[in-house]
């Protein structure tokens, strides 16, 4: 009897320190994107996920799910925030209605140059953090876009060219502007672009070079200016209790991810504006500064932009800005 108990015992121990043993189970999170594959925000997301596999053996599998084909655009930051999915991307403008803190990167002109925009993200981070913590989420890393433009399927030679077009626009920001110039706002998302344009639905757009190509723009309109009127940013955000639930190893591991992924981001995001703007001109769209007149308009537009910004967003958009310039 004795031997049989600590045979019995034996064998609990042994099977105690297999579990203890054992790695853990592997985790997969699915990832909503907006955009569709080829897009360098895409490409750099699948890299970080494909980074975050390796570093920890598998223990995260990140699926990305690109071209809103598991959330549209509008559901992905409410989708992480609920828990539905654990990390997303999405343009971070987007939520400017809920506070205009996150709409600072799309104010025309405030910051209208890579080095301009990367000390504009560190001058409003803390604000943003803080303004997503309270929604339970947490950033992990933010990449801009290309500078923006302004798209037409007609010449735009002046302010005035712009009166009663169908303007297509994606956030508050864009739609101040085209009622500032004297268009018509038209919401409408990124893959459906092409088809608003065919059936005239909208006639001009801002937007980046990049956007342009991936929609192929050459298909429905003719004009492109390079306004570089700001360089909005995509933020990737996790539901802090999903991340939470990792161990320390793994965080580490992700967030390591993260900063190269925002390192990289943004190279990708200068070289993305010098190719996609040669492939607009090589596809037949005429590409070219705005006029004189154009420009001198547009920048008015941008300081009543600038005004109204800072007089909402109130004492926040107050520290952000004097961070900003000094």
């Amino acid at each position: 009897m004795r031997k049989t108990l600590t045979l019995a015992r034996a064998a609990t121990l042994a099977a105690a320190t297999a579990l203890f043993a054992a790695p853990a189970a592997a985790e997969t999170w699915d990832m909503p994107t907006p955009y569709p594959d080829g897009n360098f925000h895409t490409e750099n997301i699948k890299q970080f996920a494909a980074e975050v596999a390796e570093a920890t053996g598998g223990e995260l599998e990140i699926t990305v799910h690109p071209a809103g084909s598991l959330f549209k655009h509008p559901e992905i930051k409410n989708a992480v925030r609920s828990g539905q999915v654990p990390a997303g991307e999405f343009l971070l403008s987007r939520l400017s209605n809920e506070n205009p803190v996150f709409g600072v990167d799309s104010v025309p002109f405030l910051a209208n140059s890579y080095a301009a925009a990367e000390k504009l993200w560190m001058a409003s981070k803390p604000q943003i953090d803080e303004l997503l913590a309270e929604q339970n989420l947490m950033p992990l890393f933010s990449v801009p876009w290309p500078p923006q433009g302004i798209y037409a399927s007609q010449p735009i030679e002046a302010i005035e060219d712009m009166q009663g077009l169908k303007f297509r626009t994606y956030n508050a920001a864009t739609e101040r502007l085209a009622q500032l110039a004297g268009a018509v706002p038209t919401q409408v998302e990124v893959p459906d672009i092409a088809q608003a344009f065919a059936t005239g639905r909208v006639e001009a757009m801002i937007t980046s070079a990049t956007t342009g190509v991936n929609s192929k723009a050459w298909d429905f309109l003719s004009h492109y200016y390079d306004t570089q009127a700001w360089l909005p940013k995509n933020i990737v955000v996790v539901n802090v209790d999903a991340f939470e639930a990792l161990s320390h190893e793994v965080k580490a591991a992700v967030m390591e991810a993260a900063e190269n992924a925002q390192d990289r981001g943004w190279e990708m995001s200068k070289t993305a504006t010098t190719e996609a703007t040669q492939t607009l001109a090589d596809n037949g769209i005429t590409v070219s500064d705005p006029s004189e007149a154009l420009a001198a308009s547009l920048r008015e537009i941008g300081e009543t932009m600038a005004a109204e910004w800072s007089d909402e967003a109130g004492a926040a958009g107050t520290a952000i800005l004097e961070a900003y310039r000094n």
